[in-house]
């Protein structure tokens, strides 16, 4: 049974913005009794494929186009990102069994591509994004889970905790590995612009970060666009996670544990704050032109909402 929550959003965002103004917002629940679900990815034929990150379930799970039947795919181990290129292998961040880029078909046969970079093990893998140059973006979270998290619960000190979140570019027919950026603060979401440049959120801070697209290339300088706090940082556990930008050029950011999709427009400022239904969102995606709608992953309900939006998506790299 679909549950559908009413949200009025405030009309102070500027014309030609993605979600509706003058009409409520409708948040849909599209997929319920999911486990800590993340990285919904729209496919061709309007079904969906999340991550299933809860324990004891841990799989990349495929949703038919109406939200009423769903099956694995595959276990991994705890799947936190999902991507899928142009021959329809998906594509895993794999951030715990072991931490991992997981190659992915879709009748479940499954391989460790990569797990180190230079010898170095892998983290906490955790968003992945195609670039324009074909290869595959990674954000590395910097900081193992079980040094996170303690008995079920994220740990009071974490903003002290050290972490090295890293950036890396992944050539997949080469195998080839380059770190674009390290240092991050949990390292997150991550999405590619209208620009070709890439941007990724530091969850600790709230920060949004961009590296410009330059004769073909992601320049490794990290320059700052925009935070999803209004003003300080809520003391709770609270940041930016999954990310996607709509046509126009507004970023729609999940920030998991403030219960919005937060917008920033082109100049990196809030547009306004979206709640969903429930205090953890954790991803975004948008499907096809004609729903005019954003999937949003919801870990505290175990569900896929929808939210209704004036625009499509900026389409994705494949």
């Amino acid at each position: 049974m679909e549950v559908t929550c009413i949200f009025y959003i405030s009309l102070l965002a500027s014309t030609g913005s993605c979600v509706k103004k003058e009409l409520e917002t409708a948040t849909t629940v599209f997929a319920g009794n999911l486990s800590e679900p993340e990285a919904p990815v729209c496919l061709a034929d309007g079904s969906l494929i999340v991550a299933e990150m809860g324990h004891g379930q841990q799989s990349i799970t495929h949703i038919s186009a109406d939200g009423k039947t769903r099956r694995i795919i595959a276990k991994t181990g705890r799947p936190n990102g999902l991507a899928v290129d142009r021959n329809n292998i998906i594509w895993v961040a794999e951030s715990e069994n072991p931490p991992s880029l997981i190659k992915l078909a879709k009748d479940g046969k499954k391989e460790i591509f990569m797990e180190n970079y230079k010898g170095t093990p892998f983290l906490f893998p955790n968003d992945l994004a195609f670039g324009p140059d074909g290869a595959l973006y990674m954000t590395d979270s910097g900081i193992r889970l079980s040094d996170l998290v303690q008995n079920g619960s994220i740990r009071s000190d974490y903003m002290d905790v050290k972490t090295d979140g890293r950036v890396f570019r992944i050539d997949l027919q080469t195998k080839g590995i380059e770190e674009i950026d390290s240092g991050l603060k949990f390292a997150n979401g991550i999405a590619f612009g209208p620009d070709s440049s890439l941007y990724v959120s530091e969850m600790f801070s709230g920060n949004i970060y961009r590296y410009r697209w330059i004769d073909g290339r992601i320049a490794p300088k990290r320059e700052f666009f925009g935070n999803v706090f209004d003003k300080e940082r809520p003391k709770a556990f609270n940041g930016p996670d999954g990310m996607k930008f709509c046509a126009n050029g507004e970023l729609f950011i999940a920030v998991y544990g403030a219960g919005t999709i937060t917008v920033l427009g082109s100049d990196g400022s809030i547009i306004r704050h979206i709640p969903t239904k429930g205090r953890m969102p954790t991803n975004i995606a948008f499907c096809a032109d004609a729903q005019r709608r954003v999937y949003v992953t919801e870990d505290e309900t175990g569900t896929l909402q929808t939210i209704d939006v004036d625009a499509s998506g900026l389409p994705l790299y494949k």
